[in-house]
Formats: structure tokens, C-alpha cells, sequence
């Protein structure tokens, strides 16, 4: 019986190492079996609903995701929990928003009084119920409201609204968790539960009840997950670690490649067909698996690799390690999967491209 080699598989490909990404899986589950916080991984990592399933059954509570397009490949894949950790504001999408809240538990992040009137009309008109998280603001500078008072005004916004339920607090803390330095990184957690627990104990001064605090990242898995007032930890990177995320040493290996050939070959330089429309550059260069010291440089349809000692080969196949996970994935349609050198699965990027 003949298999199908990793080294058969046409050029450029996504490829996952099944056996570096279960390791990274178990890794997470492991520690945070003990821990007060719960993973809710983000979906727009890995974008593939087989994945999501993964990580219900090693342990996650629910998953959460950028946009409402990403909640509905999730709900219509069997998710029965699913955050949206961002602001849904346009009238159509709150539609649908509620509508969808009528198949899955859905949660969604909310800055403004206008948007969570909006949210409980759409919530009435389909008979549905709305969880919601206020964003407070913890060094993004991105979406977020930042006092006491203006969170305690959400709340009480929100309790008023009927299909809406207050949830908590969503805090999510990206502006640190690519920092090489940890000391940073644990300085930055520390001043976000001064200020989250801030307004967690006003808030139940006023007798609101705060049941969840949902934020993290893979950067901060370990600070933000070790027993802090945060509930939620939404990594999603660790599931494939790229070279951003190894500088760390966060204990999770590379699990994401991109598959490349090289398509022509001279003294010192190689050539292959994966350029930028394969693998993103936004956080940097790619490595090259097995080949740390060769240089990459990609062009929009090509890589020029610096093979100064000439250890590549016409048509033979070389891996990238990508800079950034989630933007490369959303270049691709599909997954394939391989153990031990065999290609075991086809799996669809059913996320790819849902950023409306």
C-alpha cells in the first residue's frame, strides 16, 4: 500500500505537524487544569472548526473569535459557546448577532450605550438572549471605556435591556504579550488587575456581580492564567507557536509550516514558489526549518533564499516557519495535516476570509 509522502504534496501548502500540535495542546490543558482561569481559545488563530473541536474535548469551556463571519462558522460547526471579543455595531450584523444567539450561547464585547440599546432591540425582536462583556481599555488604546463610573454605566445599561445579560469585563492585554522581556510582561498583568480589580470592587460594591474576566494571550498564558481575578485566558497561538511567539520560551513548539519548492537553483541562491501570497510578513520574516542560518527574502511570488553554502536542491521541498501564525493562515484554503512524515488529513480554513 502506497502513502501519501509530505514531500508529494503540491507546493505552496499550509502544513500542520499533528504531533507538535496536540504536544501544544496538552501543554495548555495541562496548566490550566488547576488554575481558577478556563481557556476560551481564539479562533482566529487556527480558523478551522476541527481544531475548535480539539480543544472542547481537551478541556476549553467555549471558544472565542474577532468577528461575527468567524461566530457563525463556528455555530453552524457544532460550537455551542462562542465569544465575539469585539464590537459588533452595524445594524445588519446585530441582526444577525441575535439571531444566531438563538442557536448557541453568544457573548460580545460592548464600549457604548448606543450599541447595547441596539443589542437589546435586535436581542427582543428575535426572542433571544445577549451575553455581554464591557471592554475596558488595558494599554490597547484600541476599543474600551477606562473609569469606574463609565463602566458602572454600561452595566446598568445593560440590566435594564431585557435579552441582554451582563457577563463581565473583557480586558485583553496584546499591547505586551509579544514583549521578549517577561519582566515586562509580568509588570504589564500586574497593572492591568490593579485596574480591572478596581473596577471589579467598585462594581460589586454596587452590588453588580462580575462573573467573568476574560482577556490573555499566549504571551501571557502563564501570568494572566496563574490565578489572577482573570476567568478566561483567550490564547489561540499556542496551538501553532511561530517565531515571534518561540523567542518567548513559552514551552510550545512550531507547529505551522508553510511547504515550498524550490523551482530554481544557482551558486548560493535558491528560489521557490511561496512568496508573500503564501506567508504574511507583518511581524517579520519567516525562518526556514532546519536552515536557521539561510536568509529569506520574500517577493510576492517567490522566496529568495541566501543558500551561501549550497545545501538546497532543484525541486526539493523546504518548510517556512512562519513570523505570524493567524495572518498566514487566512492566506490559505486548506490544512494538510501530517505524522510522521505522512500526510493524514485535508482540513478546511472554514474561517478564512470571515472579517465582516
Amino acid at each position: 500500500m502506497e502513502y501519501a509522502q509530505k514531500e508529494q504534496i503540491e507546493t505552496p501548502a499550509l502544513l500542520i505537524d499533528l504531533d507538535a500540535m496536540e504536544g501544544n495542546i496538552r501543554v495548555m490543558a495541562d496548566y490550566l487544569r488547576d488554575k481558577k482561569a478556563k481557556l476560551r481559545p481564539h479562533y482566529k488563530t487556527f480558523k478551522c472548526p476541527t481544531i475548535a473541536h480539539m480543544l472542547i474535548r481537551a478541556g476549553a469551556k467555549g471558544i472565542c473569535c474577532a468577528k461575527l463571519g468567524e461566530a457563525e462558522t463556528l455555530v453552524h460547526a457544532g460550537i455551542g459557546d462562542v465569544l465575539i471579543a469585539n464590537q459588533i455595531v452595524d445594524p445588519a450584523k446585530i441582526n444577525r448577532l441575535a439571531g444566531l444567539a438563538r442557536h448557541a450561547r453568544i457573548g460580545v464585547a460592548a464600549d457604548n450605550a448606543y450599541n447595547i440599546r441596539e443589542l437589546a432591540e435586535a436581542a427582543a425582536r428575535f426572542g433571544s438572549t445577549i451575553h455581554v462583556l464591557v471592554e475596558v481599555d488595558v494599554g490597547m488604546k484600541r476599543c474600551g471605556v477606562n473609569s469606574e463610573e463609565e463602566v458602572y454605566g454600561l452595566v446598568k445599561e445593560i440590566q435594564a435591556s431585557g435579552g441582554l445579560v451582563f457577563e463581565g469585563i473583557q480586558a485583553y492585554e496584546g499591547n505586551i504579550i509579544h514583549n521578549r522581556d517577561e519582566g515586562v510582561r509580568r509588570r504589564g498583568v500586574q497593572e492591568m488587575v490593579e485596574k480591572v480589580g478596581g473596577i471589579k470592587a467598585f462594581l460589586e460594591g454596587k452590588g453588580v456581580a462580575v462573573r467573568e474576566i476574560s482577556g490573555g494571550g499566549t504571551g501571557t498564558y502563564n501570568i494572566t492564567g496563574d490565578n489572577t481575578i482573570w476567568t478566561e485566558i483567550q490564547a489561540g497561538s499556542y496551538v501553532f507557536i511561530d517565531t515571534v511567539y518561540d523567542e518567548l520560551g513559552l514551552g510550545f513548539k512550531s507547529s505551522l509550516t508553510v511547504l515550498a519548492t524550490v523551482i530554481h537553483k544557482r551558486k548560493g541562491v535558491a528560489v521557490t514558489d511561496a512568496g508573500m501570497k503564501a506567508c504574511t510578513l507583518d511581524q517579520g520574516t519567516p525562518k526556514i526549518k532546519g536552515f536557521p542560518h539561510m536568509k529569506l527574502q520574500l517577493n510576492e511570488e517567490h522566496g529568495i533564499v541566501a543558500d551561501e553554502r549550497d545545501e538546497l536542491a532543484y525541486r526539493e521541498k523546504i518548510e517556512y516557519i512562519p513570523s505570524h501564525c493567524c495572518t498566514t493562515v487566512n492566506l490559505h484554503d486548506r490544512y494538510y495535516c501530517v505524522r510522521g512524515g505522512l500526510l493524514e488529513a485535508v482540513w478546511p480554513v472554514t474561517g478564512r476570509g470571515k472579517f465582516q
